[in-house]
């Protein structure tokens, strides 16, 4: 196999002599259907190889020119690297060939030739002519400048000036780096084989045995055997027209504008934000119009909604949300076409900024036209601010703006998010401390109101972190506070205090309920929450206890298990003078703190602390 491929696919009117000129050239016949050898017109999509030397060779796609088979026509330019443009000698340009002029237009084809076929039918004077005419005809479209050469199918005239000149077509590097994408152009079942699909891949690369998923519909097969311009081969990549054997599918799950791609790497969509073109010949549309939108080989209905301005007009060029009817596949920097719902007519077309949007209602549309502006012109970061909140996780991240943002836990966040999310702790604390001043913080679960309800478990806990390492706030145990914050009670309240106190001392390992333990006292609940806190009282499930004495059990308790190894129901009961109703609430406390083990009906030492 020659190491240079490039695809070439032909374009013009009904019966300017495309088939006739690729057979020609190649030696096949592209007219394989029997409708087709009855009509003498190309339907389908037809693809054939022609080898230019040693280091290079072409596959031609023979697109079809009847008005009502430009869809199929778009299908084919959209994977095609040069345009060979046929023109008769004896009609010149036809509505069809601008139709398809501004659709390789539309599409970002760069490169093409000129092919004056059919110069049998009229003298050499008249040829030259008509070679002139297109010339002047092509001005203004995207074959300005390109060489025309005239040709006859009938007689082999200009053939080898052709075949020369297409050689010398420059060809741009596909996108070999992304993820495997391959539009289906063709399905068909081969006998011996199975289901076999052929399309462009439009990039990275697939390997005999990958898995691949049929998007959008998700569901899997394995490839089986890889074809490269009819060559067995064990891979294929981005530019190549490919043909791959698959197992585990049927026919029918594979539709024309089914996508190939590797699991878990592509997404189907529904929405689109896109710089669009309408063309100079197109109708005016009011916004919202409701359209057929050509991307890769799919074609679907679509509602057309301006975002700069408030109606189509002929050549107008600006920004558009595109809202599909079924999902679509695409990537950033794809090329589409939009045509009229009916009377069918090509109106536009244009690239796809982002694949991945969001409704946009008409008061967020100056805000979407800046962001896009800062796409078009490379800040990728724009797609981590239109995640919001609640941020990317990393993998799609770093497939759709690498080395943006600010990765936070399994997220990575547009640095204005991040920035907020810091602020709304920060002004969860202050809230906190503000009607809460007795408790020395929040709980770090707590923080998590508004808009951090939007980050994930991990992210949340890597921002109080970060945070943290920061100085912005201080964590102590589960508790966040602000820096510099400290409980100050008034006089009032260190009365209340001395009050409490003084009724637990005395109830040793008895404690008193919450409740009692606070009667009459202003601001209870909150003090004794402070108390709590600080270790100065403790609870142990309903009751309360002064710090004291439960410091004081856990040193006793311990000191029993030193001297005899375990601790008994029976043994604590002595050691503290409690009942059993008493007992086993403090036993279970000593347990959840990580003082004791039970081990059946006994108590050990806990080897390690609990944390």
């Amino acid at each position: 196999m020659a190491e240079a491929l490039y695809i070439v696919g032909t374009a013009g009117h009904i019966d300017h002599g495309k088939t006739s000129l690729v057979r020609a050239l190649t030696g096949r016949d592209l007219d394989t259907l029997p409708e087709e050898r009855r009509r003498g017109i190309t339907i389908a999509l037809g693809f054939t190889r022609l080898d230019l030397d040693e280091s290079r060779s072409l596959a031609f796609i023979d697109c079809p020119g009847h008005e009502r088979l430009v869809r199929t026509m778009i299908a084919g330019a959209s994977g095609i690297d040069a345009v060979l443009l046929c023109v008769s000698a004896s009609e010149g340009l036809m509505p069809q060939t601008r139709e398809h002029l501004a659709i390789v237009e539309l599409l970002g084809v760069k490169h093409g030739l000129v092919a004056l076929t059919m110069a049998d039918l009229v003298d050499d004077e008249l040829a030259e002519l008509a070679a002139e005419e297109v010339a002047d005809e092509l001005v203004g479209t995207p074959l300005e400048g390109a060489r025309v050469i005239v040709t006859s199918a009938e007689t082999g005239a200009g053939l080898d000036e052709l075949r020369g000149a297409l050689a010398e077509l420059p060809v741009d590097s596909r996108r070999d780096h992304g993820p495997f994408r391959l539009p289906v152009d063709r399905c068909f079942v081969m006998k011996g084989f199975g289901t076999v699909v052929t399309g462009t891949v439009q990039s990275g690369r697939v390997v005999d045995g990958d898995e691949v998923v049929l998007l959008p519909t998700g569901e899997k097969a394995r490839v089986r055997g890889v074809q490269v311009h009819g060559e067995g081969v064990d891979a294929s990549r981005a530019g190549l027209r490919t043909a791959l054997n698959l197992a585990g599918v049927e026919r029918e799950a594979l539709p024309r504008g089914t996508v190939l791609a590797h699991p878990d790497r592509l997404a189907a969509t529904s929405m689109l934000d896109v710089r669009y073109r309408h063309l100079d010949d197109a109708v005016p549309m009011e916004a919202g119009v409701r359209v057929r939108l050509c991307l890769g080989t799919a074609e679907v209905l679509a509602v057309l909604d301006p975002l700069d301005q408030d109606q189509l007009l002929p050549g107008a060029v600006g920004f558009a949300q595109i809202r599909t009817s079924e999902p679509v596949v695409c990537l950033p920097g794809d090329r589409f076409v939009v045509r009229r719902e009916s009377p069918i007519t090509t109106l536009g077309g244009g690239t796809v900024l982002d694949p991945w949007a969001s409704r946009i209602r008409r008061r967020d549309k100056p805000r979407a036209v800046a962001q896009l502006e800062r796409l078009e012109a490379g800040e990728v970061a724009v797609l981590l601010e239109r995640a919001g909140a609640p941020g990317l996780p990393k993998e799609l991240a770093a497939r759709r703006a690498p080395d943006a943002g600010e990765a936070l836990g399994d997220v990575v966040l547009a640095p204005a998010e991040l920035a907020a999310h810091e602020g709304a702790v920060l002004a969860g604390l202050r809230g906190w401390h503000t009607e809460r001043p007795l408790e020395a913080g929040a709980p770090r679960r707590a923080l998590c109101q508004g808009r951090l309800e939007a980050l994930s478990g991990v992210a949340f806990s890597a921002l109080v972190t970060r945070m943290e390492g920061q100085g912005s706030l201080v964590i102590e145990g589960p508790r966040a506070r602000l820096p510099g914050f400290q409980v100050r009670l008034d006089a009032a309240q260190q009365a209340s205090v001395s009050t409490l106190l003084d009724r637990l001392v005395p109830t040793g390992l008895g404690g008193l309920d919450a409740a009692e333990a606070t009667e009459g006292l202003p601001d209870g609940d909150a003090l004794l929450a402070h108390l709590v806190s600080g270790g100065r009282v403790g609870r142990v499930g309903p009751r309360v206890f002064d710090g004291r004495h439960l410091r004081d059990l856990v040193g006793r308790v311990r000191a029993v298990l030193a001297a005899e190894g375990e601790l008994t129901p029976g043994r604590f009961k002595e050691l503290t003078g409690l009942s059993r109703k008493g007992a086993i609430p403090l036993l279970e406390w000593l347990d959840q703190t990580g003082v004791t083990l039970r081990k059946g009906d006994v108590r050990i030492a806990r080897k390690s602390p609990q944390r």
